[in-house]
Formats: structure tokens, C-alpha cells, sequence
């Protein structure tokens, strides 16, 4: 007859009393007793996730064996079911119960494991099934692969392409300047036109010349321009064969008899030509003017007006965006008004500013102005400037419609 044996609980069980079960992930080991175990447990032992982490190693000669019970490489059972071993006194009979916790215990290769885990880690739901479709996949799915990553090459490309393309723009322009000429492209041509009253009732206070030229720096003006009045034929004419500027020319070739006329004509000349001269210009430094003799009054005037300030490699810097360049074309128009009787050559405008003659005309659609030829005459001057596309300002001023394209209806068969 088998001899009976009892069943004792013990009371307080400690960590040392604890029961581990372990197996081998790859197999069984034939010699156990050559196996070195070490348990090693958390330091925090004051979280109540971590206190209870446990790590078991086992070490060989020629191998290393690690489990865990937390994380990924944990087992399930621990969490569902309560483990206990029983540890049976052969002299007293009594068995001890003691709670077990199951450990899967894996090889561990030094350089290996920890380059896996961290690949595992880092790779995507779609980097993994393309490393499946390469391993396993058929040659349609390979294929579609290979050309799914040759477009996002190709789209990697283009968007560096791009960002290098906007930051070199950023750079040479600046921030700050490339807004100005967002917000001043979505204002309209209504910001850059001069001063005006649409209530007057002569053609010359519509834009009137006070507004661009103060009393103080017509007076400014006088000195500067005292060089262009003193021109002679001969000089005017090297000026027109060098390509010089056509508006200041013409003006000066046709200056009044009157002395206080024609002091105001040559002052008007002079600050035309500056502001011809800024137009075709893109990055304007503090010496702008100074060799013509242009009054520093004046100048401060044309830095303030018509240039932006941008800040590139900590200096400060101006600059004429498209957006002043519509602004001096306006301002350019009220001189020219003013200088030839409220009639202004849009053709020799346009040369002189290098800027093409529909934004010329829509320039001056904006201000009001009345579109027409000169008529045909027996002047030499009629007939050289008879193709020429010329504006007045006439009272009451012009409102243009805006163009708007029609697009022609496809006809439904």
C-alpha cells in the first residue's frame, strides 16, 4: 500500500521561495547540472508594473540563454493562470505549494539579437510586407514593388528639388519681401497709385505734382538738375543713339521758354530719370544717386517709396519687387502727365522701363486714364512717334471693365 502523504500551504512566502519553470525555446538541454542560472529582478521597486519584472539566465560554455517575463518575448499563461509547484518532505510526507512562474528561455548570439530586435523595432507594417513580397512574392507583385519604389524616388527628388529651389529664393530675396509681394499682388494695382482726388475739377489736380514733389525738394531738385537743362543738341542726341533714357530726352529736347516752366520741367526731368533708372534695378545699395548729384532729401524719399528692406547674410539690404516696380511705373505716368500737357507716351515708357507694354496699359486702365494714337500729321515728330501707343487723363476719368475669358462651349453632337 502507498505510503499517504498531507498537503501544507506555506504562510508567507518570500521572492527565494518562489518557484521558476523554465523550457528551451529550441530544444532540451541533455545536461542541466552544467547550466549557471541567475535571477535578476527589478531595481524600481516601487512601480507596481516593474517591481515584479524578472529576467532568467542561464549560461553555458558555448551558449547563453535569456528569458523574460515582460514585454514581447513574455508568455501569455502567466497572465491568465496561476502556476504552483509542490515540493514533497519524502521524511515528513508533507508536500510544500509553492507559486511558479513560466519562463521561455531563448539562445542569445552576441552582435545578433540586439541588431534583430532593433530592426524589428523600427521597420513599418509596409516595410515588412515588402520584405515579404521580395522573399515570396509573385513576379506582378515584384514588379509593382519595383515601381512603387521608383516613384517615390523620383517623388523624393522632386520635393528636394523644390525645397532647395524655395530656399534658395528665401535667401536671395528674403522672407519678409517675398510677403510684401504676396500681399501687395493680392491688394491690386489700388496700393501703388499716387495720391489723387477723382473730385477735381481740372485734369491737373486729379494727380496733382505737390503730392509726388514737395516745395522743399523741387528746391533740392534745383542744383541737381541745372546739368540737364545746360545740355546741348549734340549731347542729347549721344544720349538718344546710347540707348539713354527716351522719356528724359524727348522732354529735354522741347524744354519751355518760360524760366519758372522750364526750371519745373527740368526738375520733373531729373527726378524721372532716377526713378527710370530704380526700375531697372533689382538690389539697390545706399550709393544709389549719388553720382548724378541727386540730393540726399530726395533719395531718402526714393528708398522710403519704392524699395522693400530685406535682411540676407545680418546686413540690410533694398530692394525693388514687382509689385514697386507697378508702383514707380504709376508714379513715372504722373510725371510724364505733367510734363507733356496730361498726355503721356506709353511706348517710350515701357522702353525705358523694360517693362512690358500690356502691364503698361492696364497701369494706366487702373489710374483712369483715356487710351488713344496721335493723330497723323505733317511733323517730322508725328511721324516718328505715330505707331506709338499714348494716354491723356480726361475728365471724367475712365472705369474699365475687367477682362474676363470666355471659354467657347463645346457643341454637343
Amino acid at each position: 500500500m502507498a505510503a499517504s502523504c498531507s498537503v501544507v500551504c506555506c504562510r508567507e512566502e518570500r521572492d527565494s521561495d518562489k518557484a521558476v519553470i523554465f523550457r528551451f525555446s529550441n530544444g532540451s538541454v541533455q545536461n542541466a547540472e552544467k547550466l549557471n542560472f541567475t535571477m535578476y529582478r527589478s531595481a524600481d521597486e516601487v512601480n507596481p508594473r516593474k517591481k515584479n519584472r524578472r529576467i532568467l539566465v542561464a549560461e553555458s560554455e558555448r551558449l547563453s540563454y535569456v528569458g523574460q517575463n515582460f514585454g514581447t518575448d513574455a508568455l501569455k499563461c502567466n497572465s491568465l493562470c496561476n502556476y504552483y509547484v509542490g515540493v514533497l518532505n519524502k521524511k515528513t510526507m508533507q508536500m510544500e505549494l509553492h507559486s511558479a512562474q513560466l519562463f521561455n528561455i531563448k539562445p542569445v548570439i552576441p552582435g545578433e539579437a540586439t541588431v534583430m530586435a532593433n530592426d524589428d523595432a523600427t521597420q513599418t507594417f509596409r516595410e515588412k510586407v515588402d520584405s515579404l513580397i521580395e522573399a515570396f512574392g509573385t513576379n506582378k507583385q515584384k514588379k509593382a514593388l519595383n515601381s512603387r519604389r521608383l516613384n517615390k524616388v523620383h517623388s523624393d527628388m522632386l520635393h528636394h528639388a523644390v525645397e532647395k529651389a524655395a530656399n534658395t529664393v528665401i535667401d536671395e530675396k528674403g522672407l519678409d519681401a517675398l510677403q510684401q509681394e504676396v500681399a501687395d499682388t493680392q491688394a491690386g494695382l489700388a496700393l501703388h497709385l499716387p495720391p489723387s482726388n477723382t473730385d477735381a475739377d481740372k485734369p491737373e489736380n486729379v494727380y496733382p505734382l505737390d503730392k509726388l514733389l514737395s516745395p522743399v525738394e523741387f528746391k533740392a531738385l534745383e542744383e541737381a538738375s541745372s546739368k540737364m537743362a545746360a545740355l546741348t543738341a549734340e549731347e542729347l542726341q549721344t544720349m538718344r543713339e546710347s540707348g539713354g533714357l527716351l522719356c528724359v530726352v524727348r522732354h529735354l529736347e522741347n524744354l519751355p521758354s518760360d524760366d519758372e516752366a522750364r526750371e519745373k520741367m527740368v526738375c520733373c526731368a531729373f527726378y524721372l530719370s532716377m526713378l527710370l533708372k530704380l526700375s531697372r534695378q533689382k538690389h539697390i545699395n545706399r550709393n544709389f544717386g549719388v553720382e548724378e548729384g541727386c540730393p540726399r532729401v530726395v533719395q531718402n524719399k526714393i528708398f522710403r517709396t519704392f524699395t522693400v528692406e530685406t535682411y540676407n547674410d545680418g546686413r540690410v539690404r533694398n530692394m525693388v519687387s514687382v509689385s514697386m516696380r507697378v508702383k514707380l511705373a504709376a508714379y513715372c505716368m504722373v510725371l510724364l502727365l505733367h510734363m507733356g500737357d496730361m498726355t503721356v507716351d506709353l511706348t517710350l515708357l515701357h522702353q525705358d522701363m523694360a517693362f512690358s507694354e500690356a502691364r503698361i496699359i492696364e497701369v494706366a486702365k487702373s489710374m483712369g486714364l483715356t487710351l488713344a494714337k496721335p493723330p497723323r500729321g505733317k511733323n517730322v515728330a508725328a511721324v516718328v512717334y505715330d505707331e506709338h501707343k499714348q494716354a491723356s487723363l480726361i475728365l471724367p476719368l475712365v472705369k474699365y471693365e475687367p477682362f474676363m475669358e470666355r471659354r467657347k462651349r463645346k457643341r454637343m453632337n
